[in-house]
């Protein structure tokens, strides 16, 4: 029996003591998840023990404790030197016998298992410590790609034994509070993927940027996989959403081609080297479609079976074709921040553009340039400073850490850059080319990755605000509240707002900020003259063509793709909610704005009231535009699975109008009511009011436009100052209107929303719909907040004026028809028998108030029926990074993961939690008792905490005599027993 030695088929995620994280990882994977259909290349593991074996048969512990101690890390040179005296205390020792026996024979197997003489074997570092929950240790320790042969294999082990102590790992230890002689390292032998001869690459499965856990996140290059590791290349980029792709649809919801100018291969005889890229391979995508959503099922398979986020690297090979998980290792940043509490970050003005390139971060940074051409230039760099560089690696780490912000001219969102930024909280641009050559050294900068997916690099220092949203704080509404969100580069993160949907998703952000071209020049692109708008036509449609053909997509299909990823990020992060996408509301001047838009727009005198919205859809000469338009809804509903997409038209002056559009869409392949599709309309003009009945009976909902229904009642121009003292929302004209859809679109069984500018710029307008029951209020983001507060106080305002003892539904709905009957009665006598006509008004004005009401109330009730029911409903939770255990609790509550445990919790404070190695939570206050539970000796009682009786249960799995527990439980009494009822098996780690 080998003693040093572990086979993958052995190991699972309870060996991390003995092989680490990354072995007991693979091996958890290839003894778990090949059954399943998860291709793992086969290998070995040298133990911890191997490692120990190695350091004290060399006598090397004293030594290596003596350099390290209380070193100075943030002194960059002592650090270098400690380093680098200990590295070569490890490559100057020798292996003793046994493990260089072991080792040997291990490979030979290995071998003669893939049928090679020799098989060429990556050889990677994985520290006991690594890749736990709470430290990722990512890219700490080196790795050595296409070993081939036992003396070189030798080699390569020693030079990862070192590696556990290059200059980033020590320092990364330190600002954990690692002990340096407590981390061992385990050696992972592995099959090699050919990837040289084909891509690799990395995938998260969540958002990297905001944590959003409903998509995957694939980033791919040309040759094996540590250049898109380490950043040295731009990778291919592609979203997938989890939820479609597990529904059969192929929901590759983002491409982004990556320049991937280099790749890494085999070199002669072993190691590797790197080579160019052939132009027409890098103006190509390195997976097919296929491919991308098979590593999507692959990544939530792993996830689902390890029960959080994680991070995957996965390869294909060159000489079979088939892809390969050849690591995976929990995501250590995202899936651990607390989801109560959300930054924005907002430039209050902006500057001079020097540059751009992705962003990493969402936050706003800001120092003095500091131009690294190479590691020896590190020593210079000071606190606060904005490095600037080609690539980092994690030698780089130290340096970073001090940094006030980091450009990097290469590397995308899984880049060594862009994964430690995000780690250590620090705005990061990547792939932002020429940097070095752009950036003044010692200018004063300001890096803004809050503005989207495209980071800038402004000159000078900008002021800037941060904005910090408890979202634990927000009272439950039940009128709808909704979003209106223009960038889908925020969607993901403002999903995290307590919303109901978006009530108006604007197509004309996509088109401004990543179409950029008029659909028309792409439509008509052979038969554009002028030369200079072809050439920014071809720069932002790389491997769009001017002809289609087969596998060969025109430029008309760029303004597709993109049009449809824009809207699908937003739907997919409101998935399972109404997402109401507004067609195409451009006016002719903002039109003629985009890249080839003068061409086909007329001049109008007043564009305001001219040729927009519905009118131009069905017109000839805007139909093959509109084209575009509804592929693009098609796209995204039927090929992405995306149903919860809502269609809108805006600016639809007559119902005729509104029928013609409808036949167009219908021409182009979207039919309302055909695969559960609506359409909605704009109640934007004093027509749609007017005639809301007849709207009703073509469209399926209205959304009031405030803004223009405000302009168009009282003929005001709302851009102009001489007459802007007049535009008022409040005007009692605009009320009645609204007041009058809402009661129609309700009499003909139509939903009708809002979202125009109002009610987010005036809470009392907010009021007033909530009083006139409307179905749902969309608000800005920022305005969110303030003004569910005033809803939901409305709300209790308006349900304290109904009668106090309340009817079961169907009697309320008795009694008000009742109501309404005699009131018909009484208002048709007073009619005939009052002549003072304000006292007939009053009495109709009270007629109606109460019929309001009591419809209010009614829907009230139901709602309040329907919620409680879904708090009825129970989810499953499973754990199984710091203990292993399952439980069931109510479906309505968050899911929060914390440093080291996990919190579910509700808006009301019931909460139940799982803390690892906290200590005791509080002085016991009464009723202590000690158990057994699940096999461990445990403390049970209560205590109070925020004024609020605590359950707990702390847990000490080798016994009394040690001072803290090592697992706590603790809830609100509600729940708790419930809660803890249905945990069946609790194992400790």
């Amino acid at each position: 029996m080998l003693r040093y030695i572990r086979w993958f088929k052995d190991l699972t995620i309870a060996d991390i003591p003995s092989v680490g994280g990354k072995n007991a990882s693979l091996g958890e994977m290839y003894g778990k998840l090949t059954s399943k259909g998860l291709p793992v290349p086969n290998g070995f593991a040298l133990t911890a023990g191997a490692y120990w074996a190695f350091i004290k048969g060399n006598k090397l512990d004293k030594k290596i404790k003596a350099t390290v101690k209380d070193l100075n890390v943030k002194n960059i040179k002592l650090l270098s030197k400690a380093g680098s005296k200990v590295r070569g205390l490890i490559l100057n020792a020798t292996f003793p016998k046994d493990v260089e026996v072991e080792v040997k024979q291990a490979y030979r197997q290995l071998s003669k298992d893939c049928g090679q003489a020799n098989v060429d074997v990556a050889v990677r570092s994985s520290a006991t410590a690594e890749d736990l929950p709470d430290a990722s240790f990512a890219g700490q320790q080196e790795s050595y790609l296409n070993v081939r042969g036992e003396r070189e294999l030798l080699l390569s082990v020693k030079k990862c034994i070192a590696s556990l102590f290059t200059d980033r790992a020590i320092s990364y230890r330190e600002a954990k509070g690692f002990d340096h002689m407590a981390v061992a390292l385990s050696v992972g032998v592995q099959q090699m993927v050919r990837s040289d001869m084909a891509s690799s690459g990395v995938m998260f499965t969540l958002d990297t940027e905001s944590g959003f856990k409903g998509v995957v996140l694939i980033n791919g290059a040309y040759g094996l996989g540590e250049y898109v590791v380490k950043g040295r290349v731009t990778p291919d980029q592609f979203f997938v959403h989890k939820e479609g792709v597990s529904k059969g649809f192929k929901s590759i919801i983002s491409h982004r081609l990556g320049s991937k100018e280099v790749k890494l291969v085999y070199g002669p005889g072993g190691g590797t080297k790197q080579e160019k890229v052939l132009l027409a391979d890098q103006r190509k995508y390195c997976l097919t479609d296929d491919e991308v959503v098979q590593l999507a099922q692959w990544g939530r398979l792993i996830e689902e079976h390890y029960g959080h986020p994680m991070d995957i690297e996965w390869a294909k090979d060159g000489v079979s074709r088939k892809l390969f998980i050849v690591q995976a290792r929990s995501e250590t940043v995202k899936s651990r921040a607390p989801v109560n509490v959300m930054e924005t970050y907002r430039l209050k003005k902006r500057g001079p553009v020097i540059l751009e390139g992705t962003s990493v971060g969402q936050k706003i940074g800001q120092g003095r340039a500091r131009i690294i051409n190479n590691p020896s230039q590190m020593k210079e760099f000071k606190a606060g400073e904005v490095l600037v560089t080609r690539i980092t690696d994690p030698d780089w780490e130290p340096v970073m850490r001090i940094a006030g912000a980091i450009v990097t001219e290469q590397g995308g969102k899984t880049s060594h850059a862009a994964i430690v930024s995000r780690e250590l909280g620090i705005p990061c641009l990547v792939g932002a080319k020429k940097a070095r050559q752009l950036v003044k050294p010692g200018a004063e900068v300001t890096v803004s990755c809050a503005e989207g997916e495209v980071g800038y690099l402004y000159r000078g220092h900008l002021p800037f605000e941060v904005e910090k949203i408890e979202l634990k704080k927000l009272e439950p509404t039940k009128t709808k509240i909704m979003m209106n969100v223009g960038n889908p580069d925020r969607a993901f993160n403002l999903s995290f707002i307590p919303n109901d949907g978006i009530g108006l998703a604007r197509e004309e952000f996509i088109f401004t900020n990543f179409i950029k071209v008029h659909p028309l020049a792409c439509v008509h692109y052979r038969d554009i003259k002028d030369k200079k708008v072809k050439k920014q036509i071809d720069e932002l449609t790389p491997g769009y063509f001017a002809q289609g053909g087969k596998g060969r997509p025109d430029k008309s299909q760029f303004v597709v793709d993109k049009l449809a990823e824009g809207i699908a990020f937003i739907a997919a992060a409101f998935q399972g909610k109404d997402v109401i996408v507004r067609l195409s509301d451009f006016k002719t001047n903002e039109y003629a704005t985009l890249i080839g838009g003068a061409d086909y727009e007329p001049k109008e005198e007043n564009p305001m009231l001219g040729w927009r919205g519905a009118s131009r859809y069905y017109d000839e000469k805007f139909k093959p535009a509109f084209k575009l338009e509804c592929a693009a809804i098609k796209k995204v509903r039927e090929e992405w699975g995306l149903k919860n997409v809502i269609v809108m038209i805006p600016f639809c002056r007559t119902v005729e109008e509104g029928k013609k559009v409808l036949a167009t869409m219908k021409e182009f392949g979207l039919e309302r009511g055909q695969n559960g599709l609506e359409v909605y309309v704009m109640c934007e003009i004093p027509a749609n009011v007017i005639l809301a009945k007849e709207f009703s009976e073509i469209f399926d909902g209205f959304s009031i436009g405030s803004n223009d229904l405000t302009q168009l009642t009282l003929g005001v121009d709302r851009d102009s100052a001489l007459v802007s003292h007049v535009y008022d929302e409040n005007n009692l004209a605009v009320k009645k209107l609204i007041r009058d859809v809402i009661q129609t679109a309700h009499r003909y069984k139509r939903k009708v929303g809002i979202c125009g500018q109002a009610p987010s710029d005036y809470p009392e307008f907010a009021e007033f719909l909530v009083q006139e029951g409307i179905d749902s209020i969309s608000l800005n983001p920022d305005t969110i907040l303030k003004t569910r507060v005033r809803i939901a106080a409305m709300e209790k305002k308006v349900g304290v004026r109904v009668a106090a003892k309340p009817l079961p539904a169907l009697a309320k709905t008795a009694s008000f028809i009742g109501l309404l009957f005699f009131s018909l009665v009484l208002a048709g006598f007073s009619c005939q028998a009052i002549s003072d006509r304000e006292v007939q008004d009053q009495i109709k004005q009270q007629v109606q108030e109460q019929s309001i009401l009591a419809k209010y109330q009614i829907r009230q009730e139901l709602q309040a029926k329907m919620e409680a029911d879904r708090k009825k409903e129970r989810s499953t939770y499973t754990e199984s990074a710091f203990a292993k255990f399952s439980l069931n609790y109510p479906s309505s509550w968050q899911v929060n993961s914390l440093a080291n445990g996990v919190k579910l919790s509700d808006a009301d404070q019931e909460f139940f939690q799982v803390s690892f190695k906290t200590g005791s939570v509080a002085p016991a206050t009464f009723n202590v008792t000690t158990t057994l539970r699940w096999g461990f000796p445990s403390k049970e009682f209560l205590t109070a905490r925020d004024g609020q009786d605590i359950q707990v249960i702390e847990i000490y799995p080798t016994g009394f005599k040690k001072k803290n527990p090592e697992f706590v439980l603790s809830g609100s009494k509600t729940y708790f027993n419930e809660i803890l009822g249905s945990i069946k098996e609790f194992t400790g780690k």
